[in-house]
């Protein structure tokens, strides 16, 4: 995992009335992996807060079906995701980018909006080896890291916007 970017989350403050909540958007290179379960994860975590939608600089088609699985394992159900194209949200107000592998760090343009950015790297399970059972073991690391990361980001945003 790799770490840079740390910025505080803090969310604009907003009449719930008036104003529609801050999207985070989510970025890898295939979006069929790390960042549709980062996805899942914070939606789970924090949809109250925030929207919450991912994207790749150069799209797969598809989202895993290993990272689905990794997903409905802790009971969040990504299986309605699509793989879709980070310019499909150029023209949308993105509060916060956070990258989850290098390519998509180093093609990450600047989106409408954008307050924040995050670089947050983890090891692509798409490129694991071995057996079965070996590769999803290493979905299964891949989204707890994950699950660590994106966790603890929707509590540090509901402890700083309390």
């Amino acid at each position: 995992m790799i770490w840079t970017h740390q910025l505080p989350a803090v969310l604009p403050q907003t009449d719930s009335q008036s104003m529609q909540k801050p999207t985070v958007l989510i970025l890898c290179t295939g979006n069929s992996c790390r960042s549709h379960m980062a996805e899942g994860i914070l939606r789970n975590a924090a949809s109250d807060i925030i929207e919450v939608v991912s994207a790749g600089s150069d799209p797969s088609g598809y989202v895993h079906p290993k990272a689905i699985k990794a997903l409905d394992e802790i009971g969040i159900d990504i299986s309605d995701h699509t793989s879709k194209h980070m310019d499909n949200f150029l023209k949308q107000q993105i509060h916060t980018v956070i990258t989850v592998c290098g390519n998509a760090d180093q093609a990450c343009p600047t989106y409408p909006g954008q307050v924040h950015r995050h670089h947050w790297g983890f090891e692509d399970p798409a490129h694991a080896v071995g057996s079965e059972e070996d590769i999803m073991n290493v979905f299964r690391k891949v989204r707890e890291e994950i699950k660590l990361v994106f966790e603890a980001y929707a509590a540090g945003m509901r402890t700083a916007n309390s």
